[in-house]
């Protein structure tokens, strides 16, 4: 199956007090949609994680025409793009199930040792997923543009923000970041994102989170001893 297709009900508990999907949600349920097609493709954790091969994402992208509300049923679409040497990348595509375009988005992961946390050559591993043209693409992901940064604050990861690769889960990292900036809080449409994960932040690590926005557009970095990652922000 090239494409992977999922039909959910938006529940109270995948919301925000605007009743809009919430920003961490849209990215579990963008990660969960991968490593469910993964399976699908015959590369589930007997290849990976049994192996002891982490499932790690380097860079996402996303743009939204509308976040989807509470009680709207959405169809949720990925598939796997060409594999870039070590690099794995993917595209989803968000509807209504009247067929209303939501959102689209594209990711770059890659496998790592969970010993050395070193990223790995997966065909050395038998890692292959071939990759689909659908025509519905967007470009793929990449750093955010730096900007003055003139806030910041001390974070620390819980318990609860730290997933099944013993560090801070890709989709905690929204909610940092829309408890620092005030547009999520007033309820600002966002329109695009752009991440990059640089290093893994464990539990109990503490680093600082920097920001600044110009003309709507918050720039986020998150740093301590070494870069932890870099988000933009488009609200509209």
């Amino acid at each position: 199956m090239s494409v992977y297709s999922r039909e959910m009900l938006l529940r109270s508990r995948d919301v925000d007090m605007f009743r809009r999907l919430r920003t961490s949600e849209l990215f579990r349920l963008l990660q969960e949609a991968s490593i469910a097609h993964t399976e699908e493709l015959g590369m589930g954790r007997d290849k990976t994680l049994d192996r002891g091969l982490l499932w790690v994402l380097l860079l996402q992208r996303a743009e939204i025409a509308r976040m989807p509300e509470y009680d709207e049923r959405i169809v949720l679409r990925t598939w796997p793009g060409k594999t870039m040497h070590l690099l794995f990348t993917r595209y989803y595509s968000m509807e209504t199930a009247a067929g209303e375009h939501l959102l689209s988005a594209s990711a770059m992961w890659g496998l790592v040792d969970q010993n050395t946390r070193k990223m790995i050559f997966p065909e050395k591993y038998g890692v292959v997923v071939d990759g689909v043209v659908t025509g519905e693409e967007i470009a793929l992901p990449s750093a955010p543009r730096r900007m003055e940064c003139t806030e910041s604050r001390q974070f620390t990861v819980p318990y609860s923000y730290v997933d099944i690769n013993g560090h801070m889960n890709n989709a905690h990292y929204f909610d940092l970041v829309e408890d620092c900036i005030p547009a999520a809080a007033e309820g600002k449409a966002l329109k695009g994102i752009q991440i990059e994960y640089s290093n893994e932040a464990r539990f109990g690590e503490t680093f600082t989170v920097n920001w600044g926005c110009k003309d709507g557009v918050y720039y986020i970095l998150g740093e301590g001893e070494r870069q932890v990652f870099r988000m933009g922000l488009t609200y509209g």
